[in-house]
C-alpha cells in the first residue's frame, strides 16, 4: 500500500516495502541461478527448444522456493523490520 502525502508524492509503507523486497531477493536468485546454468539443455538428451523456453519459469519457481526457504539479508540492509 502507498499513502500519498499532501505534496502529491507516495511513500511506502512497510508492508509494500516488504513486498519488494522479496521480490528483489527472488530476482536475485533467478539470475544466479541463470548464470549457473541452471536449466540448460545438455547434450543429445536434452528437452530441444521447449525445453529451452521453459528453462525461465523453471528458474523463477526454484528462486521463489529458495527465497521462501533462506533469508538473504535484504531486509536488514534496507532497514525494514522482519
Amino acid at each position: 500500500m502507498e499513502k500519498v502525502l499532501a505534496a502529491g508524492t507516495a511513500r511506502m509503507t512497510t508492508g509494500s516495502r516488504q513486498g519488494v523486497i522479496d521480490g528483489l531477493e527472488q530476482a536475485f536468485l533467478a539470475e544466479m541461478l541463470k548464470y549457473a546454468g541452471l536449466g540448460q539443455a545438455r547434450g543429445e538428451f536434452g528437452g530441444g527448444i521447449g525445453e529451452s523456453q521453459f528453462a525461465g519459469l523453471l528458474n523463477e519457481t526454484y528462486s521463489e522456493a529458495i527465497a521462501r526457504r533462506i533469508d538473504l539479508g535484504f531486509q536488514r540492509r534496507n532497514g525494514v523490520a522482519g
